[in-house]
């Protein structure tokens, strides 16, 4: 495999994974854009990171995305090069919005961009690479495809199917300063749960899935969850609580992915509070996943 270009601007989107009830499946892109610019150059790989996670990301090979871009071009049999990485970032790291299936996704257009016969990675194959890299499909199906996703796995294979979303239905992010582990989250999680509460969610899973795309009347019955809500409360208390106050006051807030950010869906984003400490974002619906923007 060749190159046929040395400069590529790719664009990713945040992602919002579960939304209650969909666990590992459901996922919504957002429009919260990610902007990274790759050069090859013939001096050792660099990161520059402007934006979120600035001073604390790394800068050497380390960094994701260009962990995730040499491992792309390695899996298309593309030869090694070095790249230097500007990073603007507006996806808040480590806070459930999907920063890290961007930065997979990220480098996996920016080798898409470099070679010469990008149908090699196409977005069913970037999709692939995004969900194997991250472990799971649900943030890797809507930074890639846009709009609302549903993934699972077929054997060793991932898949998703996109979702119709009412244009009504937009979402505010409820961003607190402290972070919580992926891993962490998933350590709370019980290895059984009871029948009853499977088929609650079972329910409410189907039922999100018309209220997004036919009646948002519905979608605060549908983002109720029992499956991991409950159990990550003992990690991120504060998040914990403001959903609670949330949902009293007839919102549909969710856990945001992993944590500990706040998700609410609603068709009136005025209605929801501005609570104290917590960012606030209204953001839209991403109809469009990850892009290759520009190649030079």
């Amino acid at each position: 495999m060749r190159f046929a270009a040395d400069h590529v601007v790719v664009e990713v989107p945040a992602t919002s994974a579960n939304l209650g009830p969909g666990f590992d499946s459901l996922g919504l892109a957002l429009d919260l854009w990610d902007q990274v610019e790759a050069k090859a150059v013939a001096g050792p790989s660099r990161v520059v990171v402007r934006g979120e996670g600035a001073g604390e990301l790394p800068e050497d090979a380390s960094h994701l995305v260009l962990r995730s871009a040499h491992r792309a071009l390695e899996s298309v049999g593309a030869p090694p090069v070095n790249l230097e990485l500007n990073c603007f970032n507006r996806i808040p790291q480590g806070k459930g919005l999907g920063s890290s299936a961007a930065a997979v996704a990220a480098g996996a257009l920016i080798a898409r961009g470099l070679i010469a016969n990008p149908a090699v990675l196409n977005a069913g194959r970037v999709f692939q690479f995004t969900a194997g890299f991250e472990g799971h499909p649900d943030n890797a199906a809507p930074v890639v495809f846009g709009g609302a996703t549903v993934a699972w796995t077929a054997g060793e294979q991932a898949r998703a199917a996109q979702l119709q979303v009412d244009p009504g239905i937009s979402a505010v992010a409820l961003i607190p300063d402290g972070s919580v582990a992926t891993a962490v989250a998933r350590e709370a999680l019980p290895v059984r749960v009871p029948h009853v509460d499977a088929v609650f969610n079972v329910a409410r899973a189907a039922l999100l899935v018309h209220a997004l795309a036919f009646d948002p009347s519905l979608l605060f019955e549908a983002t109720q969850d029992r499956l991991h809500e409950p159990y990550r409360a003992g990690v991120m208390p504060a998040t914990t609580e403001l959903v609670a106050a949330l949902r009293a006051g007839g919102l549909a807030a969710v856990v945001s992915g992993a944590g500990p950010a706040v998700l609410v869906l609603t068709t009136d984003p005025d209605s929801v509070p501005e609570p104290s400490g917590w960012r606030f974002r209204r953001l839209a619906v991403a109809a469009r996943g990850a892009t290759v923007a520009r190649v030079d």
